[in-house]
């Protein structure tokens, strides 16, 4: 999660550009992210347009047929609805096609119920706007539910439920709604994009610049936003960077001003500025085709009161513009997200009879941090899990022979590890408290070593699953090596790892398999990952915060999922795959 903050913090990687690193959940707009993080603001999701029709509605009207309209509410976390859109009136008819698209903002990582009321607006009311109609006026002809993730799952990105009264389903039948969803074409559109420049400013007094770019959306307000950085090129003036990919979501229109900027990078943080420039990606691609170079200017300072322009040129080396696949494409396509979970039955958690064990059952409901951390993953990965049977495990623990082992079926069969469902999971959660004792010490190789092995036999047969492991632990590690190198033989495989610790543990050994500082893991022979599949977070910087644990665990798997598809020429709607290496691209949630 720390990837966002490497700009302020000396991080060299590149970050939101796509395509000159693997990227994280955020890198689409990992720095735009932080910067709406830090001042108090959400950042940008994917934009879908929610396309509404009815058939055999109820006909209220006594001359003629009803006049339905559509009102769309999503369901907050308090239980409270928040209406986001109205369609338009249609006369007479009971099976309407509405035209007016409804938009909403997916975001894979939580749960976002939608309900729905069809109305019949009275004829005095149809010269009014719809949003200044009051419902209660109107006739109400029926509502229903469900949730997003429903509608995106299904290969048609449509679904169909029956409409009932208010007080819930009953056995009058009064019609059906379909709801389909569209991406808006603007997050499938992408430059990508190469940069080098010459001549620029030394700001180095023994050796040479160590420069990067820095390039922002100017916004309506006057102010601009950060929407991504190149690589730190070391000890060069005259530099070229890895090619950047952008999504049209991140620079707006091709006539938006772009501000690039040139810095000198410093570990301390204070980059020093060599010079910038105002650009649009109009103005770019013309650069391209060109062959020519803009220069850097320095703003008026102390030094001097005018703009300066400077020797260095900015030139632009690659200029294409391509259509790429989100993560929606390849869901609505066929492929599923298959989920596994592994729960620490170490000592360290305390015993579970106690109240102030980590694994306690409190008799009044009150979830643990594991069953919380299960229940809130589970409920949303779940929509994106066909047979929804789940492998689970527990490791750390003593069977009831006597013997520890560092990877048991939670369920207690030693036939099968799967489980049906969340509720599923739970139960063997529960159950496996009282069959196996809590012991030591804290080894995830084993666990990561078995969804390897599920994850690589997947190969051989489909290619449209991708395997999420959660693990939930107290601890500290005490095989760090041996983790590392399952989770570098893991990164070839489609397969990604989410760790949440609870109590008040030393976590820091997480954060080093957790790359999200740039630093990809290492195993023992010298292998490097090919990617980044670990997201750890510790629950206890996520309580009382305004993004909840599941938000926070889930934000980067969309990316990690895109990444592997992409590295293996795997595209929705085939379920083919290529070894050959795919263009790097910016994935899209």
């Amino acid at each position: 999660m720390g990837g966002c903050l490497s700009d302020v913090k000396g991080g060299q990687q590149a970050i939101g550009g796509g395509g000159s690193q693997q990227q994280s959940i955020a890198g689409t707009s990992e720095a735009v992210d932080f910067f709406y993080r830090t001042k108090g603001a959400e950042a940008l999701f994917t934009q879908l347009e929610l396309s509404l029709s009815a058939s055999k509605l109820r006909d209220r009207d006594i001359t003629s047929k009803s006049d339905p309209m559509a009102v769309v509410y999503i369901k907050k976390r308090d239980g409270t609805l928040e209406e986001i859109g109205r369609t338009e009136v249609i006369m007479n008819s009971l099976d309407p096609v509405w035209i007016q698209k409804v938009n909403i903002a997916y975001q894979f990582e939580i749960v976002q119920p939608l309900f729905f009321q069809v109305y019949d607006v009275d004829t005095k009311y149809h010269k009014l706007p719809v949003k200044t109609l009051k419902l209660k006026d109107q006739e109400f002809l029926g509502e229903g539910s469900c949730v997003l993730s429903e509608i995106v799952t299904k290969k048609s990105r449509s679904l169909t439920i029956n409409l009932h009264n208010r007080d819930g389903p009953g056995l009058k039948n009064l019609g059906t709604l379909t709801v389909h969803a569209e991406e808006t074409i603007a997050s499938k559109i992408a430059v990508e994009i190469t940069f080098h420049c010459s001549h620029l400013d030394n700001k180095d007094l023994f050796s040479k610049s160590d420069p990067f770019l820095r390039i922002s959306r100017i916004v309506e307000t006057g102010g601009s936003v950060p929407i991504c950085k190149t690589e730190v090129i070391n000890n060069n003036l005259n530099p070229i960077w890895k090619p950047l990919s952008l999504t049209m979501q991140q620079f707006g229109s091709k006539d938006n001003p772009l501000v690039i900027e040139c810095f000198d990078f410093n570990t301390s943080g204070d980059h020093v500025l060599i010079g910038k420039l105002q650009k649009s990606m109009a103005d770019l691609e013309r650069l391209h085709k060109g062959k020519i170079g803009a220069n850097f200017v320095l703003p008026p300072s102390g030094h001097h009161h005018h703009e300066k322009v400077l020797k260095g040129q900015l030139f632009v080396d690659g200029f294409v513009e391509k259509k790429v696949h989100s993560f929606i494409d390849y869901i609505s396509s066929g492929f599923e997200l298959n989920f596994m979970v592994a729960v620490d039955f170490t000592a360290s958690n305390g015993n579970p009879r106690n109240s102030d064990s980590l694994h306690y059952i409190d008799p009044s409901g009150r979830l643990n941090a594991y069953q919380q951390a299960i229940t809130e993953v589970g409920e949303v990965i779940q929509f994106y899990d066909s047979d929804k049977c789940f492998p689970a495990w527990g490791f750390g623990g003593k069977t009831p022979n006597g013997v520890i082992s560092h990877c048991f079926n939670l369920n207690g069969n030693p036939n099968s590890f799967e489980v049906q469902g969340v509720e599923g999971i739970m139960a063997a959660y529960g159950s496996a408290l009282y069959n196996f004792s809590l012991s030591g010490p804290t080894l995830f190789g084993q666990v990561i070593s078995k969804a390897t092995e599920i994850a690589g036999q997947s190969l051989s047969y489909n290619h449209n699953k991708y395997f999420v492991l959660l693990i939930i632990t107290d601890g500290v590690l005490t095989d760090l090596q041996e983790t590392k190198d399952a989770l570098v033989w893991a990164s070839d495989l489609p397969l990604s790892i989410l760790i949440v610790g609870v109590g008040n543990a030393d976590f820091s050994q997480m954060e080093i398999l957790d790359a999200d500082k740039g630093h990809r893991l290492e195993s023992s022979t010298g292998r490097i990952a090919t990617r980044d599949i670990v997201q750890f977070v510790p629950m206890r910087e996520v309580h009382g915060g305004q993004i909840s644990i599941v938000q926070a665990v889930l934000e980067e798997l969309p990316g990690q999922f895109l990444t592997y598809m992409r590295s293996r020429n795997i595209e929705p709607g085939s379920l083919d795959t290529a070894q050959t290496s795919v263009q790097q691209l910016p994935y899209i949630v």
